[in-house]
């Protein structure tokens, strides 16, 4: 075959993974504009990022890239109040379980009967809701998360709310620093704690689904995990070298989740 031929089967590989990697979006139940990317083709995996954070938080990360080699379809939406989505002001907006609602829709949306979801830090604070109220998840990965979020006057998230609306301390200056750092919406992530789902455990015990809770060794912000993956019928816990910042990037990270998910 001529050489021209093989270019223009480069250009059009190079060209459909440029499309398949443009972000789209879709107004969910508010009116809210929510950004996602949907790349990859096969079983659907939906991936949810943490706190003062976006979709592109997994861009370069041995996970997503994996997942695609895998055969995967990956979705990745940035929450309400973050990324490229739009960051409503009013308390309203954050009010019951409004992220939840925006993925239920963002599924629906896109005619998915069956996936799988993967949530680290804050993501799998939303994604343990989620699993309560949507019935097409298959299985589910925790990650970077204890047993804290299950409490509806956890310390933490109480502090970290009031520091997004002017009360720093020591503990959370640095957070508030990098969100002006990277013009976040101050606002927005106050309201994001000050609603962020609680999921109680007994909820946790009905789960039907398996669940991986999976941490650094290096890990313990956000309480026991070995806690968490209790409450779930059908619960594991792996523990990966890395800390809560960085143990979501790791290849250890990737190949624990994908021997989960298979």
């Amino acid at each position: 075959m001529s050489k021209r031929y093989f270019l223009l089967c480069f250009l059009l590989i190079i060209f459909s993974h440029v499309i398949n990697s443009q972000s789209n979006k879709f107004k969910s139940f508010d009116g809210v504009q929510i950004v996602y990317t949907d790349e990859g083709n096969g079983e659907v995996v939906l991936l949810l990022h943490g706190f003062i954070n976006s979709r592109k938080s997994w861009e370069k990360t041995a996970l997503k890239k994996d997942l695609i080699d895998a055969g995967y379809r990956v979705i990745i939406p940035d929450l309400r109040g973050n990324g490229d989505s739009d960051k409503p002001q009013s308390e309203e907006a954050y009010q019951n379980n409004a992220e939840v609602k925006d993925l239920i829709m963002l599924m629906n949306h896109l005619n998915i009967e069956k996936y799988k979801a993967i949530g680290y830090s804050r993501g799998s604070i939303v994604l343990a809701k989620l699993l309560t109220l949507e019935n097409k998840i298959e299985k589910a990965v925790l990650g970077g998360m204890g047993i804290d979020f299950t409490n509806p006057n956890w310390d933490r998230r109480i502090m970290f709310a009031k520091a997004f609306n002017g009360d720093v301390n020591e503990i959370t200056k640095g957070a508030v620093d990098y969100a002006k750092s990277i013009n976040a919406d101050l606002r927005s992530l106050h309201l994001q704690q000050k609603y962020q789902p609680v999921t109680a455990i007994s909820e946790l015990n009905e789960i039907g689904v398996d669940v991986l809770v999976i941490c650094g060794d290096d890990d313990n912000d956000n309480g026991n995990a070995q806690e968490l993956s209790n409450a779930f019928k059908f619960g594991s816990l792996k523990r990966v070298p890395g800390n809560h910042n960085g143990t979501y990037k790791t290849k250890e990270f990737s190949l624990s989740v994908l021997q989960f998910l298979d």
